[in-house]
């Protein structure tokens, strides 16, 4: 008789000593977009609260979860810590709170490789699941463009971005899982044109802002889909600084 495997749905990245005994279960990121579950406004949350967190309860609600394991620590969000209570108190599955503060990095071939940039992304969280797949990688000697942040909400963001362009900000973190490390996310190379995007609403907006000024960046925020004006400063941004040269 085949055993039904529990799902166990996951925010942030939790520690992989939480995740190792789940890893036989069927896990699902509930910070991404999952097909079928709709994610309207509905009232449940404040309207300042960020798309990926609304994006979060809409999953939680929709799937049927045998457990929800939420990292409530500095490498997710406080956002993150308070939603862990709305979700304990409005559905009836377990939630386990856990922090990340792994400091062992483990590399980041991905962020640094020569691949289109969602396929960058889509390799980058495959692998929270256990679900990556080898991939020939070749790094770039000098990337033409650089996109710092968290994984957006719309990934027809990445498309604007010439292949090659280099991941920054917590995206790297993840891939080095060290979502923890704030010197890692606070790093960006001198002399690359880059974006630094952050989420409407997300505290990561203020730090955001910050590096974009000093190292002459770009900042951007979205909320959900891109729209066409972000669209039209980021193409600008790029072109002017040469990376589609």
């Amino acid at each position: 008789m085949t055993e039904t495997r529990r799902r166990i749905g996951f925010v942030g990245l939790p520690p992989e000593e939480v995740l190792a005994p789940r890893r036989s279960e069927t896990l699902i990121d509930l910070d991404n977009l999952i097909a079928g579950v709709s994610h309207d406004r509905d009232g449940l949350l404040p309207r300042t609260t960020c798309h990926i967190l609304r994006r979060v309860l809409h999953n939680a609600r929709a799937l049927e979860l045998d457990e929800i394991v939420v990292d409530v620590g500095p490498g997710k969000c406080d956002g993150a810590r308070w939603l862990a209570h709305v979700l304990e108190e409005m559905l009836t599955v377990p939630v386990v709170r856990t922090e990340n503060r792994n400091r062992a990095g483990a590399g980041t071939p991905v962020c640094d490789s020569d691949l289109p940039l969602r396929r960058k992304f889509e390799v980058i969280l495959d692998g929270l699941v256990g679900a990556q797949h080898a991939v020939p990688l070749l790094q770039t000697p000098r990337a033409k463009a650089a996109l710092w942040g968290v994984p957006a909400a719309d990934f027809d963001l990445y498309d604007l971005f010439p292949d090659g362009t280099q991941v920054l900000g917590w995206t790297r973190c993840l891939e080095n899982r060290t979502p923890a490390d704030e010197d890692l996310e606070r790093w960006a190379p001198e002399g690359v044109p880059t974006v630094f995007f952050s989420q409407n609403f997300c505290a990561k907006a203020m730090l955001a802002q910050h590096l974009a000024r000093i190292h002459g960046g770009l900042f951007v925020d979205i909320d959900g889909a891109l729209a066409r004006p972000v669209r039209a400063k980021i193409e600008a941004f790029l072109r002017f600084n040469g990376a589609w040269d």
